[in-house]
């Protein structure tokens, strides 16, 4: 029988994965309050979990026990996907720049790199480019851990300047040429008849029902994200704009979206955008994630009208980002399980 997390031989083992733990989350304050970034604390429980079509949430009741003269009821809560609408709904009402660390949750998911919940670091710096907040991101990666990111098979000095590498450059160069930009001659209707042509000869077949979408995160989680971050990290840039998700597009380029990830050591870290102010077409495109959404499930997910009216009201222009704390405390202590980085994981870190 498996001994639980809490039992001194098992907490012992990971010891030194969560003192590297403890010490990163404080150099990450110092740092970020040095920039003059406060942190801040928004609630776990949403009226929207976030609106990202193939996440599943983790939902809950809300029962208000009233008195006889107050109005009130019963409603459906969830735990938050991520702090982003609460965040930018303080940043609409003039927080300055804020960061957090924020306990979210992903129904469902389990492995060596995932838990159903985990530990999301935030920050948003208004009046912030997606440039400038490469330029932050790498420096604070660089400041908090000096002596390199690395797995169990890998080894990614952080001394060096990070690669910076779009979408469509990666495509061209790991995918044989592929001119991913081409296959979307309606940037925000790809075509996937045009993507499964491409992708022929490089002996990737088009699967019965495959979107546009789901081809291209194929190409990209099967030839891409392999061949990156391997000796220096890497931010992948200038997405899609079908991929846009909460990111503004460029408008030097409006086939592509001002968005990057990072990557390092085999593991995908952070998600980042210069973020879209526009009320309007944010709605527009939470409108396509909950149709998406209900034909996948038949779930009718509700907008945060709140985190709308904060839009319409002004977010200030700025870029944020969202990093995976677990999968960084993981890279700078060497393990290559989130587990073990975790004082007691929901799930076995090898499950």
């Amino acid at each position: 029988m498996i001994s639980p997390p809490w039992h001194p031989g098992r907490l012992a083992a990971r010891l030194p994965f969560l003192r590297r733990r403890a010490r990163l989350a404080a150099d990450i304050r110092a740092v970020l309050g040095s920039r003059g970034y406060m942190e801040v604390e928004t609630p776990v429980l949403q009226p929207c979990p976030g609106m990202e079509p193939h996440l599943d949430p983790f939902a809950t009741r809300y029962a208000a026990k009233l008195g006889p003269s107050e109005q009130g009821g019963a409603r459906d809560l969830f735990l938050q996907f991520s702090p982003e609408f609460a965040m930018k709904k303080l940043l609409a009402g003039g927080s300055g720049p804020i960061f957090q660390f924020a306990r979210v949750f992903r129904n469902g998911e389990a492995g060596p790199n995932h838990q159903p919940e985990f530990t999301m670091l935030e920050w948003y710096g208004p009046g912030l480019t997606l440039d400038g907040l490469m330029d932050e991101t790498e420096a604070l990666v660089r400041a908090v851990v000096p002596e390199g990111l690395r797995s169990p098979t890998l080894a990614v000095p952080t001394d060096r300047r990070f690669e910076r590498l779009t979408v469509a450059d990666a495509f061209r160069l790991h995918c044989g040429g592929l001119d991913i930009l081409a296959t979307a001659p309606d940037p925000l209707v790809p075509d996937v008849g045009l993507l499964a042509a491409a992708a022929a000869p490089l002996g990737v077949a088009h699967r019965p029902g495959e979107t546009w979408q789901d081809l291209f995160f194929r190409l990209l989680l099967d030839r891409i994200e392999p061949a990156i971050g391997r000796e220096r990290p890497t931010f992948l840039t200038h997405w899609p704009a079908s991929e846009a998700a909460l990111s503004r597009r460029d408008a030097h380029d409006p086939r592509v979206a001002l968005r990057f990830e990072l990557f390092a050591a085999g593991l995908e870290l952070a998600n980042a955008y210069e973020e879209l102010t526009d009320a309007a077409e944010q709605r527009v495109r939470f409108a396509a994630w909950a149709a998406e959404r209900k034909a996948m499930t038949g779930e009718a997910r509700a907008v945060d009208e709140e985190f709308l009216a904060a839009l319409d009201h002004g977010l200030p222009p700025c870029a944020g980002i969202a990093m995976g704390f677990d999968r960084l405390a993981m890279l700078a202590s060497g393990t290559g399980r989130i587990g073990d980085v975790l004082w007691l994981p929901v799930v076995p870190s090898g499950a």
